[in-house]
């Protein structure tokens, strides 16, 4: 009877956050909400490998995930929500490959709640995110995931970019600018086939020569890279 009432309780307060601007205070500061939300999240964890999640459980999930989505949109809740460290409990559903509904569900309820943070152009979210290492996540996501969910990929992407120390980080190695570098292409080949506005706009803001030198360092690290391993070969041969 308990779990029921608490998948109730939070299927109601999910339909009722929009009336309550600070529903993310009251979360945040009741004793052991926090705990009860977490808890409903690991509980699935077994049922992602290998994939037997039901669509009542991805639900039930999918309603605490929008419940900590307010907690990454509030002002007053953000820096408690990173300290926390609470969107590495996210991660796994981000890392998941199942096709199925229920899973698309969960990865794009997931990606809502980053995607909430790095709209607050907070410069200790793209710390963090960086520092967890979502851009492998989000690569995957934009080259297998659907449509809806390469979108709001790409948007936190496009986020971290365009914040200078996520630029920088992403320049700091030839394979790191290597990997984004595909993975945009391959999208903008995609967009000839089935262009979607939404998409196109994210890629264009990504593609803005912002930090021109860091990208020229960047070209330039692919280069000798290349001459080495050109080199190697021949030493080899």
């Amino acid at each position: 009877k308990i779990p029921s009432k608490r998948e109730n309780a939070f299927s109601n307060l999910c339909q009722q956050k929009d009336y309550y601007p600070d529903l993310a205070l009251y979360l945040w500061h009741s004793v052991g909400t926090i705990a009860a939300l977490l808890q409903e999240i690991i509980s699935i964890y077994p049922l992602l490998s290998p994939p037997s999640l039901t669509a009542q459980k991805a639900n039930n999930v999918c309603n605490v995930l929008t419940l900590l989505q307010s907690l990454a949109s509030h002002s007053d809740t953000r820096s408690y929500f990173l300290q926390a460290h609470i969107p590495l409990f996210l991660y796994p559903f981000l890392n998941t490959i199942s096709k199925s509904k229920s899973f698309e569900y969960l990865r794009l309820t997931s990606l809502g709640v980053i995607g909430s943070l790095v709209k607050a152009d907070d410069p200790q979210v793209i710390k963090f995110l960086l520092q967890t290492e979502i851009i492998p996540l989000c690569l995957r996501i934009m080259e297998r995931g659907t449509d809806l969910s390469k979108v709001v990929a790409t948007f936190i992407l496009q986020k971290i970019i365009t914040d200078s120390e996520g630029l920088n980080y992403i320049c700091q190695t030839p394979e790191r600018f290597f990997a984004v570098s595909t993975v945009l292409n391959t999208l903008a080949q995609q967009q000839q086939q089935a262009p979607s506005q939404r998409l196109l706009l994210s890629l264009i803001h990504i593609s803005e020569p912002t930090r021109p030198e860091r990208v020229q360092y960047s070209v330039l690290c692919l280069r000798k890279k290349k001459k080495l391993i050109v080199a190697k070969l021949g030493q080899e041969g």
